[in-house]
């Protein structure tokens, strides 16, 4: 009987530290600035997960102008913010003054991604460098161009907003804006596995101010070019399959800005979009490059149409007769290997 008891105490004992645990594990950890929350800072935050889980932890950010670079290492993590006018996450980076000084990307963005299945949910993010800084020549150790190392830094170069590296995969942004005020905004950059899902967005900012690599979705989206010679650009040379869709998205900029552009194998596919008026009559087009183009120019374009103004002839409805366009879904776009839509 003594044996019996000692077992049921220690079974009791077991569960309710199990149960401890899983409340421990669900619970949403909360960060505000004014100290009313578990976290006055989102690094904080998220150095105090665990490496590892079997589900998504929730990182709550009440609103406020968070100016920290952030590092994601450890995997399924959503950050949530009140609203993409309420939460916003703040840095100023350039990433032609950061190679000076490093080898790699990691650390180049207000947002550096280096785990899979993260998830950014009503919030900005925000690489203000180009607003906040003149131009400026510094001494560049990494520099070759010049005998003497140093290196002009323009205030409309590569600012990334977000970089997704290390092979990462699976992120997801829902009611965000990603905003900088030069080029490469959102730059999440895996060509063999990646894979990018975004709904209802706003991404703004200079050449190539969406540059996917792998496989990427914008749903109900707006970018917006506020310089450079193209909004979207896309990497498809990791897959033949690889793809970059916009759905019920719009395209804006200022007075003549161009759609988009490529240097690698790419393949674009714009469903029932809309282009403001100003745009350039100007395909996506081919930039010189010496990589080999094998594949061929793959871009289409179904029911897509300027506002206010005649249509280009260049976007014309095309899309493969081996296509049809109600079949042009998630599941068609990365397959059964993840489902971006359930949270």
């Amino acid at each position: 009987m003594k044996q019996l008891k000692i077992i049921r105490i220690g079974l009791f004992a077991l569960f309710f530290f199990i149960g401890k645990m899983n409340a421990q594990y669900k619970k949403v950890i909360t960060v505000s600035q004014d100290g009313s929350a578990d976290f006055t800072s989102i690094q904080a935050a998220l150095n105090s997960l665990s490496d590892s889980a079997s589900s998504p932890r929730t990182i709550f950010i009440k609103k406020g102008i968070y100016r920290e670079k952030i590092y994601i290492e450890k995997p399924l993590i959503i950050l949530k913010g009140e609203g993409k006018e309420a939460t916003q996450l703040v840095f100023s980076i350039a990433r032609d003054e950061w190679r000076c000084g490093h080898t790699d990307d990691w650390g180049v963005a207000t947002i550096n991604i280096g785990s899979s299945d993260i998830t950014l949910v009503d919030l900005s993010v925000i690489n203000e460098y180009g607003k906040v800084n003149p131009v400026r020549t510094i001494w560049c150790a990494a520099d070759t161009t010049s005998p003497n190392k140093m290196k002009k830094i323009p205030i409309d170069g590569h600012q990334m907003a977000v970089r997704v590296m290390n092979m990462a995969t699976r992120f997801r942004a829902l009611g965000c804006r990603f905003l900088s005020f030069g080029g490469d905004t959102m730059s999440p950059w895996e060509i063999y596995n990646g894979m990018w899902y975004f709904k209802n967005c706003v991404f703004e900012g200079g050449v190539d101010l969406y540059c996917p690599r792998g496989w990427a979705w914008a749903e109900d989206c707006t970018f917006t070019a506020t310089s450079g010679s193209a909004a979207i650009w896309h990497d498809g040379s990791g897959n033949r399959d690889a793809k970059s869709v916009f759905l019920r998205c719009r395209f804006a900029g200022y007075d003549g800005f161009m759609l988009g552009r490529y240097h690698r194998e790419a393949q674009f596919f714009l469903l029932s979009c809309e282009f403001e008026a100003n745009m350039k009559n100007t395909p996506i087009y081919l930039v010189p490059t010496a990589t080999p183009i094998v594949w061929g120019e793959r871009i289409y374009f179904f029911d897509c149409k300027r506002v206010g103004a005649q249509d280009f002839n260049w976007y014309s409805n095309n899309l493969p007769v081996s296509l049809n366009p109600n079949q042009l879904n998630l599941r068609w776009v990365f397959g059964n290997r993840w489902f971006p839509e359930k949270i």
